[in-house]
C-alpha cells in the first residue's frame, strides 16, 4: 500500500433527495428496515443499495440456509423472516423446510427427513428446529415485490454505494453516495447503517472494533459456488453408508482448495451448493476480498473434476450450475454500541427492558435457546440518529459468531426500522426514541414475539422457563464452573474441533 496522500479539492455535492428514513445497504438487515419502517407509518423511506438487488448475503452470497428459529416447540423468530417462509412456499422450488408445526417434535423419521434443512439436531436432544432453505434467484424476485407493495412509501436506489455519513457535530444528517451520476448527496432525519461493515458509523465518530477471534466463524470468508447434474438424497445416503470414504474426500476437497469447504443441500434435489471458510481473511479488506474470490474461482473446476471422478456412480454428470455473485462476509468491523452483548448472555440468560428481538442461535451455550437482543446493541455510541442492525451488530469477539447470521440480521432490520418510524413520528431522536412503542408495533402489529410484551403469549417465556432456558448443556455446565461464558465456549468448540475454518454457516 502506497504512503502517499492525495488531497481532494473542495467541491459542492448536489442533494438527490431527502427523506425521513434514509437505509443504507439493501441486504437481510437493510431490506427488513425499509419494510418495516413504511408499515409502521412512515411515508418518507429510501433505501440505497450497492448492488441491483436486495437480500446480500442470501441473494448474493448465496447463504441459503436459515437455520434455528425456534427451540423446542415454540418458534421465536418470526416476523419478517416468516415472511419470507410463507411468500416463498407458494412458489414451487423456492423453499424447503419444516413448517412451525412440526418444531420441537422428536420423531426420528422427521429429524432424519429435516436435518440438513433448519438444523433438526440439537446437542442434547435430536428434535426438528423450523429453519428452511431457500432459492436465491426467487428471494430476490420476492424481495422487489415486497418493496413495491409499499412503492408509495419507499423509493429504491440501486447502483448507488453510500459511502460517507454528513455529520453536524455529532448528528448524522444523510449520506453522501456514489453511482454512475457521480457523487450526490441523501439528507434524512434518521439513518440506518445496514452496509454489514459498519461503514457509516466508522467515519461518524461512532466507537467501533475490528477484533476478530481468530477461533470463530467470523474471521473467515467465502465465495460460494453452486452443483447441479446429481441427486442429493442420492450423495447423502452414499456419505451416511460410507463415512470413511466421504472423509477422504473431505480431505482431498480441502487439499484441492486450500481451505475447509461443505457441500450442503439447496431446496430441491437437483442443485447443492458449496459453503467454504477461508481462516484470516477480513472482508472489508481488499486483498482479502481479492484473494477470497480468485482462489476459490481458481480451483472450482478441479473439484468438480474431483467430484465425478471420486463419485462416478452419483456425481458422473456433475456441473457447475453457477457462482455466487458476491464475496461471503462474515464479520469485519462492528459497532461499540450503547450494550455490548457477550456469551454471558446465552450463560446467564439476561433481561432486557429494551428487548426488540427472541432470537435462537446456533450456540453450543444453551442448546439453541433464545437470547433477548436490546435495542442498546444497535445503537451507536456518541453519534445521533444513527442506527446500526444487521452482522455488524455490538457484540464481543466471541458472541458475535452467533449474533450475525441472517435470522438476526432480518429481525435488528426490521426493529430499526420501527425505531426509525416512530422516531421520526414523535419528533424524538434514535437515542430518546420511546421504546415501548416500538415494541408494541413489533409484537402487536409485526409479528414479533417479545418477552414480557401484552402482545405475546405467555407460553413463550413458559416454555423458556419449562427447558431452563437451555442450560442443561455440558457447555453451559462448563461455564458456570469456569464462572466464564467465553472461556467455557472456547473451551468445548476447540474440544470439538470446531475451530476458525470448521464452525459453518
Amino acid at each position: 500500500m502506497s504512503a502517499k496522500t492525495y488531497f481532494e479539492p473542495q467541491t459542492a455535492i448536489p442533494v438527490y433527495d431527502e427523506c425521513d428514513v434514509l437505509v443504507v445497504g439493501g441486504g437481510a438487515a437493510g431490506h427488513s428496515a425499509a419494510v418495516a419502517a413504511a408499515r409502521a407509518g412512515c411515508k418518507n423511506v429510501i433505501l440505497m443499495e450497492r448492488y441491483g438487488y436486495c437480500g446480500g448475503d442470501v441473494t448474493g452470497g448465496y447463504v441459503l440456509l436459515i437455520p434455528s428459529l425456534s427451540f423446542h416447540e415454540k418458534t421465536y423468530v418470526q416476523g419478517i423472516q416468516e415472511e419470507w417462509f410463507t411468500r416463498l412456499a407458494k412458489i414451487p422450488g423456492a423453499v424447503c423446510g419444516p413448517g412451525m408445526e412440526l418444531a420441537g417434535s422428536t420423531d426420528p423419521e422427521l429429524v432424519a427427513k429435516w436435518g440438513d434443512v433448519g438444523g433438526a439436531t440439537r446437542i442434547c436432544t435430536p428434535r426438528v428446529c423450523h429453519g428452511f432453505m431457500l432459492e436465491p434467484n426467487q428471494l430476490k424476485i420476492e424481495m422487489d415485490i415486497m418493496l413495491d407493495e409499499l412503492k408509495d412509501s419507499i423509493r429504491v436506489l440501486y447502483h448507488s454505494w453510500g459511502c460517507k455519513p454528513i455529520m453536524e457535530g455529532n448528528v448524522c444528517k444523510g449520506v453522501i453516495f456514489e453511482s454512475k451520476e457521480g457523487r450526490k448527496a441523501v439528507l434524512a432525519k434518521v439513518v440506518i447503517d445496514a452496509t454489514g461493515d459498519a461503514d457509516l458509523c466508522r467515519l461518524s465518530g461512532a466507537p467501533t472494533s475490528s477484533a476478530i477471534d481468530d477461533d470463530c466463524r467470523c474471521g473467515s470468508t467465502a465465495l460460494v459456488y453452486r452443483i447441479g447434474g446429481f441427486s442429493r438424497k442420492a450423495f447423502k445416503e452414499w456419505m451416511q453408508a460410507n463415512p470413511a470414504k466421504f472423509g477422504e474426500m473431505a480431505g482431498k476437497l480441502k487439499d484441492i482448495h486450500g481451505f475447509m469447504n461443505m457441500m450442503i443441500a439447496g431446496p430441491t434435489d437437483d442443485i447443492s451448493w458449496v459453503n467454504n471458510w477461508q481462516a484470516k481473511h477480513d472482508c472489508s479488506v481488499i486483498a482479502d476480498q481479492t484473494d477470497t474470490e480468485m482462489h476459490t474461482r481458481l480451483k472450482i473446476r478441479d473439484a468438480i473434476e474431483f467430484y465425478r471422478t471420486f463419485l462416478p456412480e452419483i456425481m458422473k454428470d456433475a456441473y457447475l450450475y453457477d457462482i455466487a455473485p458476491q464475496l461471503g462476509t462474515r464479520g469485519s468491523h462492528r459497532i461499540v454500541g450503547e450494550y455490548v452483548i457477550s456469551s454471558n448472555d446465552w450463560a446467564f440468560p439476561v433481561e432486557h427492558d429494551d428487548c426488540i428481538a427472541w432470537h435462537c442461535t446456533v450456540d453450543t451455550l444453551n442448546d439453541n435457546a433464545p437470547i433477548e437482543i436490546p435495542y442498546r446493541s444497535i445503537l451507536p455510541q456518541k453519534v445521533e440518529n444513527l442506527l446500526a442492525p444487521g452482522r455488524h451488530i455490538s457484540a464481543d469477539a466471541i458472541a458475535i459468531d452467533n449474533v450475525n447470521l441472517i435470522p438476526q440480521c432480518v429481525g435488528t432490520g426490521q426493529a430499526a426500522g420501527v425505531a426509525a418510524a416512530v422516531a421520526v413520528a414523535d419528533g424524538t431522536s434514535a437515542h430518546t426514541v420511546n421504546i415501548r412503542k416500538v415494541q408494541d408495533i413489533l409484537a402487536g402489529e409485526q409479528n414479533v414475539p417479545l418477552p414480557r410484551n401484552e402482545h405475546t403469549d405467555i407460553s413463550y417465556t413458559e416454555c423458556l422457563k419449562e427447558h431452563e432456558y437451555g442450560l442443561y448443556t455440558p457447555a453451559a455446565q462448563k461455564a458456570r464452573e469456569m464462572k466464564d461464558a467465553a472461556g467455557a465456549y472456547r473451551h468445548w468448540t476447540l474440544s470439538q474441533g470446531m475451530g476458525n475454518a470448521d464452525k459453518k454457516d
